[in-house]
């Protein structure tokens, strides 16, 4: 019997950068087969982004995310209460964990694993998202000739690509492991942490790379454009760079040191590792000034490691030299195991 072939775009539309990775499936055999990215010059740009992006693939139906403040994830201790009932429950009680107004917002919650407990209440994810940035979204994928398959959220699609390396990581059991995938973008930063492949802890930090490159910027008296390249590329300058980001580095330190001091103290579980991923994560001492903050290890992460490339496709070099970036692209991509 033949094997069915099955092709999904991951397209993680940032506010600097679009990424695109295409996954295919053939029987059991995932393969990278697709990638691309494109900068973003102003916003009226991001449509011809997301074509660059997408420039030679094979398909057109896609998983995208979206993020921000007119996203709200919530997770929720409630009563026990079926499946079936549970998003009846959810849109009732709504109003207590959301500031929209629960017409404006597409609504879907999930029961998360209990872990063998007895208790009387139930661990529930929930999600709202604004309707209108759902349609904006949803309108301009379709405008540029893309078949929306589903809408995510960056944090999910974050834990999903972790969950997409261990299974592909031959011999590597992470049981009971608890790690914080950390992703720093241009203008916010994601934080997930997992207990093996379960969510406990979700949040978006308004700071990110380009709070960075500002402070470049404003510490060097060079123009922003500038400083993004010096960023990228420090060469010589390294330690004059250092002195310049330094302090906000320190800022979303701290902040992500507070989430994990959060979960640590409401679970009574240490995170054991920090994983770190972005594009302000190329940064070569960002890693090491983390580290000093939570007092972890935190190691840069590629998403597509245990995955086979096709080579005849991917420029393999582009994709290893950006693989920091995609995290949440290839977490997109892999719902293509989840269908």
């Amino acid at each position: 019997m033949l094997s069915r072939t099955r092709r999904l775009i991951g397209l993680d539309i940032g506010s600097n950068c679009v990424k695109a990775v295409e996954l295919t499936q053939a029987g059991s055999e995932t393969v990278l087969t697709g990638y691309g990215q494109a900068e973003m010059v102003s916003e009226g740009s991001k449509a011809d982004a997301v074509v660059q992006a997408c420039k030679g693939f094979h398909v057109k139906s896609t998983v995208s995310s979206v993020s921000g403040k007119s996203v709200i994830v919530r997770f929720l201790n409630m009563p026990k209460t079926t499946d079936d009932n549970l998003m009846n429950v959810i849109r009732v009680e709504a109003d207590k964990y959301i500031p929209f107004d629960v017409e404006e917002v597409v609504l879907d919650a999930q029961r998360m694993p209990d872990g063998g407990q007895q208790s009387e209440e139930m661990r529930v994810l929930l999600c709202a998202v604004k309707r209108s940035l759902i349609d904006e979204h949803v309108g301009l994928l379709q405008g540029v000739g893309l078949q929306p398959d589903t809408i995510d959220v960056d944090s999910f699609a974050l834990g999903n690509a972790y969950e997409l390396r261990n299974r592909f990581a031959a011999g590597v059991d992470e049981g009971d492991r608890t790690v914080a995938l950390v992703d720093v973008g241009a203008n916010k930063t994601n934080v997930n942490i997992l207990r093996g492949n379960v969510s406990f802890f979700i949040r978006e930090i308004y700071l990110g790379g380009d709070d960075l490159t500002s402070s470049i910027s404003k510490r060097l008296g060079i123009d922003l454009h500038g400083a993004e390249n010096l960023k990228r590329e420090s060469g010589e300058n390294a330690d004059q760079l250092r002195e310049a980001v330094m302090s906000s580095i320190e800022d979303l330190g701290n902040e992500i040191h507070l989430s994990l001091d959060y979960f640590e103290n409401q679970f009574d579980k240490a995170v054991d590792e920090v994983y770190l991923s972005g594009g302000a994560s190329r940064l070569r001492f960002l890693g090491e000034a983390f580290e000093k903050i939570f007092e972890k290890r935190v190691r840069a992460w590629d998403p597509t490691e245990n995955l086979k490339i096709d080579e005849a496709t991917v420029d393999t070099a582009k994709l290893k030299e950006n693989a920091s970036q995609i995290a949440i692209a290839v977490g997109l991509a892999s719902r293509i195991l989840k269908d």
